[in-house]
């Protein structure tokens, strides 16, 4: 997953600890310097490649989630191609992140193979460190969309896998066919 060399952070270690004794299915990372909303994989199939498409087998439940938010969010969803992120605007305000640019281990690209949990990254504002009288506008620019975002929790199949006595099942299992991504259930 990381490139050799590569040095994890001792908070990034913390995190990954937390997403594996938890069993989170969806989180979102946020970042500044652009309005756009990116999903995995983040890291090239060919890493010698830049801009290169590199969907996951959950390509399209990726598309929704990104949507959900990028749909809701007022100026993402603009479709004026003059501001910020405008040149993301005919893509519908969302990228493949390999697409955009190709970096290895990233939290979306290791949440999808090494949890349960679904993780899109929203570039939230145009500037990489916006000032602290921005964080306001900043806040309620991404608040809607943060919530609707949220709300696909509740997408998809749910429920406890148990045994006949009707005892939950841990790590068992669950694929869904076409998809060669299976997930496990919890504790």
């Amino acid at each position: 997953f990381f490139s050799p060399g590569f040095q994890v952070a001792p908070e990034t270690k913390a995190v990954m600890k937390w997403l594996r004794s938890i069993p989170f299915v969806l989180s979102a990372s946020l970042h500044g310097g652009e309005l756009v909303v990116t999903y995995p994989y983040d890291y090239s199939r060919h890493p010698m490649e830049e801009k290169m498409f590199s969907p996951t087998p959950d390509e399209k439940m990726f598309q929704i989630l990104a949507k959900a938010y990028a749909d809701a969010h007022p100026v993402i969803s603009d479709r004026s191609e003059l501001r910020c992120g405008g040149n993301f605007v005919k893509r519908g305000g969302i990228i493949n992140g390999a697409e955009w640019y190709s970096f290895t281990g990233g939290m979306a690209d290791f949440n999808y193979l090494h949890t349960n949990c679904f993780e899109v990254t929203v570039e939230v504002g145009c500037e990489k460190f916006p000032l602290e009288e921005e964080l306001f506008t900043i806040w309620h620019e991404n608040r809607d969309a943060l919530l609707n975002y949220m709300e696909m929790v509740h997408r998809g199949i749910k429920g406890i896998v148990s045994d006949k006595f009707g005892n939950p099942i841990k790590n068992a299992r669950i694929s869904v066919r076409g998809i060669q991504h299976d997930v496990t259930t919890g504790n």
